[in-house]
């Protein structure tokens, strides 16, 4: 059955559009009511964020829209030492688009946001005139469960850990897009495991970011403004798989500026980083976590090559980026 303008009228079947696709597939208490705004229980300091999400295409090896919005929204209250309790979600629907499709996509959610352990408690939808497109905006609310948790708090000689390869959800998408063969999947996930088993364990870690649009380069970048600190990373010891680095061989791809979607970085003291390593090692999606560089003195990024020499990595203009949205 196709969506049309009718879905977005308010009436019989806008309610068929909320009632079988979104209260089927994120059924909980607070949602179930109906109210036009959701009441939360809530203790102490809460992270708050808000993202929208453009996929093509909308599903793909490893995931589809719906999961990267969950995840995308989970981890950003995670790298902020917030344990994620509530999502909202805002879908736009372009007419034409299958009810079926819509449908996968809160599946999709539903399955992440139960591995994430949080609850979406308020929604919208809009139909809008298009060719069968889908967009969603969601919102975050997560408790404070560490303070002091800072792109600006990194320290000279502190540890620069990555939880895993580079670069294969971007590898993915454009795999798709371009009707290469491989098996690689996106790393889509949500990392509330990863991060829980960090500050359970009292690691210290002084920030936390997770690696999406723009890549690790720009990340490191952007930790080096905030922190007022030079940042020193080591080619031979970034974690990228066989089939995503003989991908960008082929394509002349920069793993460093490839976007992940289940990936992280931690900074963390240098007497830490070997437990925090491990512990990254042991829980879920982190098992080709590794220790990538340190925090040292001066300003902007710089990789030791495999060759010994040195490379500035700096963040690019938007037209030299790779695009996957």
């Amino acid at each position: 059955m196709k969506i049309d303008m009718a879905y977005g009228s308010g009436g019989k079947q806008t309610s068929n559009l909320i009632n079988d696709i979104f209260l089927k597939n994120f059924d909980n208490a607070v949602l179930a009511k109906m109210e036009d705004s959701a009441v939360l229980k809530v203790n102490g300091k809460i992270a708050y964020t808000t993202d929208s999400f453009v996929v093509t295409p909308i599903f793909f090896r490893g995931g589809d829209i719906g999961k990267v919005a969950v995840c995308g929204t989970v981890n950003d209250l995670l790298m902020m030492g917030a344990i994620p309790k509530y999502l909202t979600a805002g879908f736009i629907i372009e007419e034409g688009a299958d009810m079926e499709t819509i449908d996968q996509i809160a599946q999709s959610m539903s399955q992440a946001a139960r591995e994430a352990k949080v609850k979406i408690v308020a929604g919208d939808t809009k139909v809008i005139e298009g060719k069968g497109g889908v967009y969603i905006n969601t919102s975050g609310i997560g408790e404070i469960k560490t303070n002091g948790i800072s792109i600006s708090n990194c320290r000279k000689g502190d540890v620069i850990l990555l939880s895993g390869n580079l670069g294969e959800h971007h590898a993915a998408i454009m795999s798709h897009r371009m009707g290469i063969e491989n098996t690689i999947q996106s790393d889509c996930a949500p990392l509330r495991s990863m991060v829980k088993n960090l500050l359970d364990n009292n690691i210290k870690v002084h920030c936390m970011r997770d690696v999406t649009r723009g890549g690790l380069a720009t990340v490191l970048n952007e930790v080096s403004k905030s922190s007022s600190c030079g940042v020193e990373i080591y080619e031979d010891s970034l974690p990228v798989s066989v089939q995503v680095r003989g991908f960008c061989d082929i394509l002349g791809l920069d793993p460093l500026y490839m976007a992940n979607e289940g990936k992280m970085i931690a900074v963390i003291p240098k007497s830490q980083a070997k437990k925090a390593l491990a512990i990254m090692q042991k829980s879920r999606y982190g098992s080709n976590a590794a220790i990538i560089g340190k925090i040292v003195e001066g300003s902007g990024v710089i990789m030791t090559t495999a060759l010994k020499g040195s490379r500035i990595i700096d963040i690019l203009y938007g037209e030299g980026l790779p695009r996957i949205c």
